[in-house]
């Protein structure tokens, strides 16, 4: 099977990511991961691949053995199975050969893909492109990337002269509701030196830095009163609440901030005036800045219990590191790798820093350092989302040819 075959049969079953099953631990969070998972695993086992474990919670790893007389890296490929829920009407993909303009995902509907609104379009003058018919996700993000690993395992299976170390399939799910699948896995199980997720956008992306993350709870507690008798007996949670706010940095905010630089996000306030829950996203780059940005909130919320008489408890918790914390410089092996093999592949590298979070920033902390290669798709998220035919095999030609190197 081909890999646009491949994509195209993976985007039949419905994989949308259930919150609320994820909320209460659920795992997958939508039962179709799982059969997704098993379908994934059916094709790997078709290919002569024995080597492979499906766990109930739609963790699948499958390998492939070392045919050297060396030992060299082992390789991991990661992949999600869930898709987002922004959208979750069953996708109704199909094929359509740009020559330019807008491209019509819909006609009843007046839907369409503007060139206007997506100038890089232009780029893929004469390449098919895979779209939707405007009613939901294409699901590219991720399953162009579960196509590009199938077919990159199919090569090597089809193709036993070529000389490959161990190579490591991995496909774990609920990747759009904070990493879980990724946080769930046991690296242990991999022993992978290295990996790559393949969770990013357009042709060449290549990305190696990303957040580090934290969360901050900041529970204000106040002292009810009636208005009529509330001087010197009301304490407004509320009010200490916007003050704590109003000590935060200037300017570092999400709406204020690009590229490399961090921020403090108040994501939500909510309560009354005798008890106030206030929720802070934590987000920079550098360590030691990430560091001095949690330490900061903690000696606020202490200098404020000092007036208030001990009306605030904060809690602070990491959510995922930068993955350059593990690579720790740019010619590490799993960096090297990825720059030659794009270069073989006549993909140009467009290396840019992840403002967000994906599996490979959990891998890493566990162990297998994990950048981010591109599926080729764009506009992730919407009905708008697209995939050009040819970015989608390049991106399996750039992490065959991964392989290759790791094995000279």
């Amino acid at each position: 099977m081909d890999i646009v075959s491949r994509f195209l049969n993976y985007t039949k079953i419905n994989t949308t990511t259930n919150r609320e099953n994820g909320a209460n631990g659920i795992m997958p969070s939508n039962p179709k991961e799982l059969e997704l998972a098993k379908l994934i695993k059916n094709e790997l086992e078709q290919m002569g691949i024995s080597d492979i474990n499906l766990s109930s919670k739609a963790i699948l790893i499958a390998k492939i053995p070392s045919n050297l007389d060396k030992k060299v890296p082992s390789v991991a490929f990661f992949a999600h199975l869930d898709t987002s829920a922004e959208q979750t009407n069953d996708t109704k993909a199909k094929i359509v050969k740009y020559t330019g303009g807008d491209i019509c995902l819909n006609e009843e509907l007046k839907i369409y893909l503007k060139e206007c609104e997506n100038p890089e379009l232009k780029n893929y003058i004469g390449d098919d492109i895979i779209v939707t018919d405007g009613t939901s996700l294409l699901g590219a993000d991720d399953k162009a990337a579960i196509a590009s690993i199938v077919n990159m395992c199919q090569y090597f299976m089809s193709n036993p002269q070529v000389k490959h170390g161990e190579i490591i399939a991995c496909f774990v799910p609920d990747e759009e509701q904070g990493l879980r699948g990724a946080k769930a896995l046991d690296v242990n199980l991999l022993g992978a030196d290295f990996g790559y997720c393949l969770d990013c956008c357009e042709i060449g992306e290549f990305i190696y830095e990303n957040w580090n993350a934290g969360d901050c709870v900041v529970t204000f507690t106040g002292r009810s009163a009636h208005p009529m008798n509330a001087k010197g007996n009301l304490i407004n949670s509320l009010l200490m609440a916007h003050k704590f706010i109003s000590l935060l940095p200037g300017g570092e905010a999400p709406e204020y901030t690009e590229n490399k630089e961090g921020y403090f996000w108040v994501k939500e306030l909510s309560g009354n005036s005798a008890k106030t829950v206030l929720k802070i996203d934590i987000r920079e780059f550098d360590q030691e800045i990430y560091k001095k940005r949690m330490e900061f909130l903690q000696k606020l919320a202490d200098n404020l219990n000092e007036i208030w008489d001990n009306r605030i408890n904060i809690c602070l918790n990491d959510r995922y590191a930068n993955v350059y914390n593990f690579l720790n410089n740019d010619n590490a092996p799993a960096i090297k790798f990825a720059k030659q093999a794009f270069e073989n592949a006549g993909v140009e590298m467009k290396i840019k820093p992840m403002r967000g979070g994906y599996d490979g920033a959990v891998i890493s902390q566990k162990g297998v350092p994990t950048p981010n290669i591109f599926t080729g798709a764009h506009n992730f998220h919407s009905i708008y989302e697209y995939l050009p035919v040819n970015s989608l095999k390049k991106s399996s030609e750039v992490i065959t040819q991964i392989v290759k190197l790791v094995a000279q």
